[in-house]
């Protein structure tokens, strides 16, 4: 579905003052305030196990059950990656400097992202989630988020695909760790991209990657070694795929033009998931989805306390607040992606864009 935009918006949403009530009140509960513990012993357990299972891989030598290894890497890997969010984020550290750093060895040391690169994108998608143009999660790219994107594929494989994209979407998350480096080496290795300590991430990451390779293949038959890198390339790509796509993927898409306040800008576009601690542990809070947009700086571990405040707001001030279970929010992604092409303009026909129109 897509917003459709207003010729003029005179004043601003009543509650774009209000914001400061519910800031408040979080606030008071104290869930701004960093929990320098609970970080300590999640990157601590983290890097613990990141070395454990090095060590499995050395002791288990030439045998197929270094693919469990691998899956269990790749676990460990998108770990590092949301606490690189985190402190991307600044959740971690009430410096910024710190938190950068911080980022910088999670993710460029230990995950081989780069922190510069992944910043500069999140930045842009925070600032208008699901806004055309605006958003880089939802620009052009293998699969078309909005109908102006299919509308541009000519081609009869290129029609048939977006009609069909939905169906191919988590087996294309396989590949998204690949992707992911290859993002972070190109962006790095760009003189014109701007990054700070741009010379270090692109030393760091590359170092990364090409000491895996090499281990792989001093320490492992060719077939195996194969093998290994695509097991946890895919695990990795599956699960941080499988962690942002539920957030925002067929949530209301918002015409470039249109203005919102930032309590509805980010509520309205976003989806929580409902779950327990495996659920935060596997989605790295990211199924907290509409307070992290609300508060980016609040630890991640604040996150679930925060949502029955912020759900309270919401029905007071009649802003929609929406969250579903995992399994429907997987099955919401596919039906969007294999509909998006014919999903209707007309504000009329979604609920959500004629409750924004007539607020």
């Amino acid at each position: 579905m897509t917003l459709q935009a207003e010729p003029t918006r005179p004043s601003a949403h009543p509650t774009t003052a209000r914001f400061s009530e519910l800031l408040n009140e979080v606030r008071d509960h104290g869930l701004l305030e960093r929990r320098h513990g609970w970080y300590a012993v999640r990157i601590t357990a983290t890097i613990g196990a990141f070395f454990a299972l090095w060590v499995a891989f050395f002791l288990i030598g030439d045998s197929w059950w270094q693919l469990a290894v691998a899956a269990a890497l790749g676990f460990v890997m998108t770990q590092f990656g949301f606490l690189g969010h985190d402190a991307a984020h600044r959740q971690i550290f009430r410096s910024g400097a710190a938190n950068a750093w911080a980022a910088r060895v999670l993710a460029c040391g230990f995950a081989g992202l780069s922190y510069g690169w992944w910043r500069a994108k999140h930045n842009k998608h925070h600032k208008g989630p699901n806004q055309e143009v605006v958003d880089p999660d939802i620009a052009p790219g293998a699969l078309a988020f909005t109908p102006e994107i299919v509308q541009q594929r000519r081609t009869a494989f290129g029609r048939w695909f977006a009609a069909n994209q939905g169906w191919f979407f988590f087996p294309l998350l396989t590949l998204e760790g690949l992707n992911l480096h290859y993002a972070s080496v190109r962006t790095t290795m760009d003189r014109s991209s701007g990054l700070p300590w741009r010379r270090l991430e692109l030393t760091v990451v590359s170092l990364r990657l090409l000491a895996f390779v090499v281990i792989l293949l001093v320490a492992l038959p060719l077939g195996m070694a194969v093998a290994f890198f695509a097991v946890q390339m895919a695990v990795f790509g599956v699960l941080l795929g499988m962690s942002f796509a539920p957030n925002h993927k067929g949530m209301p898409i918002v015409p470039e033009a249109m203005r919102l306040d930032f309590l509805r800008r980010q509520v309205l576009v976003s989806r929580n998931v409902r779950g327990g601690p495996f659920t935060d542990l596997m989605m790295g809070g990211l199924n907290y989805q509409i307070e992290h947009h609300l508060f980016p700086s609040m630890p991640r571990v604040n996150l679930r306390r925060a949502q029955p405040i912020v759900r309270r707001f919401c029905e007071r001030h009649a802003v929609p607040y929406t969250e579903v279970g995992l399994l429907r929010s997987y099955r919401i992604v596919v039906d969007y992606l294999n509909n998006v092409g014919l999903r209707a303009r007309d504000p009329f026909d979604c609920p959500l864009a004629a409750q924004l129109r007539t607020a």
